[in-house]
């Protein structure tokens, strides 16, 4: 594997899937990961066929026998989550949602009426493509250790990267700066940010560079539908320029990639002599020369 690529945004509908699919096309010789456990979408386009299946543990599920317990109340005072309370009839219930798994409450419970069971409701892939290897998730929602699960996951497609001597890992990373965007990041050899020419753009792509540079990775962008304002687009430039970040290109707004979307397809498979797929082929050159 020669070089690892994680594709960002600020918040999610920038089009960090639209290129990430796109590059799909263009790069004849990488693994795919889709970084976005918490909500992936890759899979809609790439169509996998799943070839391997894991359970992710995320974490540990609490209950509370209420024949043994004899409502002391000690949980309830211990537990530093706020996610144990009394429920309806007095004896004490754990909100799900809320409970950490840290387990102190089962550790310290005089009865010994609180257990523990591993969460094994989340799975990882591995599956093939028209476009090869895809590594993805699925996450139930309020589910925890999203970021483990991008390290797993991402882990899977280095090796599977290094086993196949592929050119590439590219991965269609999260919104945000949480921590699965810290997970999509560490490691990585570039990041690219997606951004829309808003203020709010600018404003989200600011705290993401912050975040990248922390780590000391080469930052590149793309702005997407930079023709819906261009005074905002040229704003948005001056940000870049400012900041040192290298724009690799300019994507139109083009309801044709709605249409491919629908299709299950990208622009490149669409619509392959249109502007939209033009510019991306040279985003994608642009990014292949910055080694």
């Amino acid at each position: 594997m020669k070089k690892e690529i994680t594709i960002l945004s600020g918040k999610g509908g920038a089009g960090k899937t639209i290129v990430t699919s796109s590059f799909a096309s263009l790069a004849s010789n990488a693994i795919f990961c889709d970084n976005d456990v918490d909500a992936s979408d890759l899979h809609l386009i790439f169509d996998p066929q799943i070839i391997e299946s894991h359970i992710f543990d995320s974490g540990r599920v609490v209950t509370i026998n209420h024949e043994t317990c004899t409502n002391c109340g000690l949980c309830i005072d211990i537990c530093r989550f706020g996610a144990i309370h009394n429920g309806k009839k007095t004896k004490p219930i754990i909100d799900e949602f809320q409970c950490e798994g840290c387990r102190l409450c089962e550790r310290l419970c005089p009865e010994n009426a609180i257990t523990s069971t591993p969460n094994l409701k989340n799975k990882w892939f591995v599956s093939d493509s028209r476009f090869g290897k895809l590594v993805h998730a699925q996450m139930e929602p309020g589910e925890e250790n999203s970021g483990k699960l991008v390290t797993q996951i991402r882990e899977k497609a280095r090796g599977l990267a290094v086993e196949a001597n592929s050119e590439f890992v590219i991965n269609d990373g999260p919104p945000g700066i949480g921590c699965t965007a810290i997970a999509s990041i560490t490691g990585t050899e570039a990041v690219v940010i997606v951004m829309e020419p808003s203020l709010t753009g600018i404003h989200d792509a600011q705290r993401l560079n912050e975040l990248v540079e922390s780590f000391n990775i080469p930052v590149f962008a793309v702005i997407n539908k930079y023709d819906i304002n261009e005074q905002l687009a040229k704003e948005t430039e001056n940000f870049l320029s400012k900041n040192k970040i290298i724009l690799l290109g300019k994507i139109p707004f083009d309801t044709q990639i709605i249409e491919a979307m629908v299709n299950g397809q990208n622009i490149i498979e669409y619509a392959p002599h249109s502007k939209t797929s033009n510019e991306i082929r040279l985003i994608w050159k642009n990014l292949k020369n910055l080694r």
